[in-house]
């Protein structure tokens, strides 16, 4: 979700680009110059998620056009949910087909999911792209690969995965561009943070992650005497954590900075010293970008995409991996020692820094654009 409206702020900042470009030339050439056949309208996207989708509200608000089909996933499910979650798929395939009739897409653009399937045989025959966030595609984004004209991936590592592919593009993790606009001061006076404390930020993803909060909760009033905390817990935990918080002695609480969400996560990642998150795919852009040493700990029950790419950073020396089921006993002193080490956070953030691509998503944008631009299939898929 969030990659897909990074390259869609991408596509529109290029659009906009062109456009003012296009008004100069007119006024400098001649009366039949004509723009280039891939400019981008914003008026001619349309997001296709599935019904009751988490996304459906955030892309509405960015006021991009939304339609959902049905859709539901076959990897790993019951065998008693195995017949309804098909049939569904064979629903979202017809409506599917029926949206790409109507909308008639120049250009066909995947992120992950299962929703993408029925898109992806419905326009099989349009050109179009797929964005593999995860260092390993997972089932979903391996059967829409199989109709990609042109496959982008986040590291160098991911193309081992599409071995036979002749149009795979190393793009980097496309980040929003409003995450990296906060100065050091900026953002420790939007947070309340000091600049004579060291930063820890913890935080589990959008939807949070239980084990990391309750092992934070017991560790938390050893870690305070010693820094400061920005503690993102989610929805799901955040009365525990909010009544935790209200018994802290003043000078702890005051140490502690909890939210449920924060939408200004450039602020967090900007003050923060060392991160301790799980390794969704987004830690692939987001830490490197800031370069922000961290503890990495891989949700255990969503395959092994978390252990791939916790491992992925590990191997290069920028992230530390931590086992779900040693928190409770390793937090604490692994905290403790990676911060009271400024060389080694030093040299972590180093190694981090470096493996950013801060221009990934302007890298997709103008492989759509690019693509949008051909007519029929792509040659490089026959």
């Amino acid at each position: 979700m969030y990659p897909a409206l990074s390259v869609l702020q991408a596509l529109t900042k290029q659009d906009e680009s062109g456009r003012m470009k296009a008004e100069e030339d007119r006024d400098e050439m001649s009366f039949n110059h004509h723009p280039s056949p891939s400019t981008f309208h914003s008026s001619g996207v349309l997001w296709v998620g599935g019904i009751g989708g988490m996304e459906t509200d955030l892309v509405k608000r960015a006021g991009v056009p939304f339609e959902a089909i049905s859709a539901a996933g076959v990897h790993g499910v019951g065998l008693q949910a195995l017949p309804r979650n098909l049939w569904l798929l064979g629903r979202g395939y017809r409506q599917a087909r029926h949206i790409v009739r109507r909308f008639r897409p120049d250009v066909l653009f995947f992120t992950g999911g299962y929703v993408g399937v029925p898109v992806a045989l419905a326009g099989r025959k349009i050109p179009s792209a797929v964005y593999v966030p995860d260092i390993e595609p997972g089932l979903a984004l391996k059967v829409q690969s199989r109709f990609a004209s042109r496959i982008a991936v986040s590291t160098e590592d991911s193309r081992q995965y599409f071995p036979r592919h002749p149009g795979v593009v190393i793009t980097g993790y496309p980040t929003r561009p409003d995450l990296n606009t906060w100065s050091l001061e900026q953002a420790r006076q939007f947070l309340g943070t000091s600049a004579d404390l060291p930063t820890l930020l913890v935080f589990g993803g959008s939807r949070g992650a239980r084990s990391i909060n309750q092992a934070l909760l017991s560790a938390l009033p050893a870690l305070l005497r010693e820094m400061q905390v920005i503690h993102i817990s989610g929805q799901s935990d955040w009365p525990e954590v909010e009544a935790f918080r209200t018994s802290l002695v003043p000078e702890d609480a005051a140490r502690y900075h909890a939210y449920a969400y924060l939408h200004e996560m450039g602020a967090a990642l900007a003050v923060a010293d060392l991160a301790l998150t799980r390794a969704g795919a987004s830690t692939l852009g987001e830490l490197p970008l800031f370069g922000l040493p961290a503890i990495l700990v891989p949700y255990p029950y969503a395959w092994r995409y978390q252990q791939t790419n916790a491992q992925y950073l590990a191997r290069r020396g920028a992230a530390l991996v931590l086992s779900d089921a040693d928190l409770n006993t390793q937090l604490l002193p692994v905290v403790r020692r990676l911060m009271g080490d400024q060389a080694q956070r030093s040299q972590m953030s180093q190694l981090m820094r470096s493996l950013a691509r801060p221009a990934a998503a302007d890298s997709i944008a103008d492989l759509l654009l690019d693509l949008s631009a051909r007519p029929g299939k792509d040659v490089s898929r026959g």
